[in-house]
């Protein structure tokens, strides 16, 4: 069974060289690698070129923002089953896909997720926070919380039959789209208890004041318009618990 690992980037020089040593070492080998690249200017596209044996289609133009650049990739992919693998972030060890493919073995699996660590920037050994799934359920979308998306794995035909990324979102189109699968079609989904993906700390979701306030703007929409109701309060006390991540 084939699956499409897609990764979009722009300017990510300094990170994406792990992205791809990630992919390459995977165990699993029936991948279809699709790399969409913003028309970086900082040698981005040279990596590219220099990888190219692990890369089955690549997509260098410019785009309208990450989500425009995500839908493009998924237009070409053709893989049964779909997952994502931004350009900062690499695969905890060599088994993962191996592992994610071997749960959709089973035709009932529609969607796969598992947990995410955090990494110091410089120091990529050095985890600062693990984003636990292990406790989600869709009830908790009300709340503010998601599964984590970098690891998010689903079968490609549920893209075709609900829609990709709302590209008018600026940071929360993941949430909406995790919404839209996960609790109003109610794809079945399974939790992996393991750490599947590393991401570097310092995303956009997270990185300032105003860049909060815009995604739980936007994950108050995303339920609103998915027909969820929640409010600021509700939102806003999940920062409570991640202190607790921190530990």
């Amino acid at each position: 069974m084939k699956i499409s690992i897609l990764t979009v980037s722009f300017n990510s020089a300094r990170t994406i060289q792990s992205t791809f040593d990630s992919i390459r070492t995977q165990t699993y080998r029936d991948i279809e690698y699709i790399v969409v690249d913003g028309n970086s200017t900082d040698g981005t596209g040279k990596l590219i070129e220099a990888n190219q044996d692990i890369i089955s289609k690549k997509m260098i133009e410019a785009d309208q923002g990450i989500y425009d650049a995500m839908n493009k990739a998924i237009g070409l992919a053709s893989g049964e089953v779909v997952g994502i693998l931004n350009s900062d972030d690499f695969y905890a060890d060599e088994t993962i896909l191996s592992q994610v493919m071997d749960v959709f073995k089973d035709d009932s699996v529609d969607a796969v997720f598992g947990d995410l660590v955090f990494v110091d920037p410089a120091n990529t050994s050095k985890v600062v926070r693990t984003y636990s799934s292990a406790l989600w359920n869709p009830k908790k979308f009300a709340w503010g919380f998601m599964p984590a998306h970098p690891t998010f794995f689903v079968r490609r035909k549920y893209y075709e039959q609900y829609g990709v990324f709302k590209t008018d979102y600026k940071i929360a189109a993941d949430y909406e789209l995790l919404i839209r699968f996960l609790a109003v079609h109610q794809l079945k989904y399974q939790y992996l208890p393991m750490k599947m993906v590393v991401m570097r700390k310092g995303g956009v979701s997270s990185k300032n004041l105003k860049s909060n306030i815009i995604l739980n703007q936007e994950i108050m929409r995303a339920c609103r318009e998915n027909g969820i109701y929640t409010n600021a309060v509700m939102v806003y006390s999940k920062y409570f618990r991640k202190l607790f991540e921190l530990f």
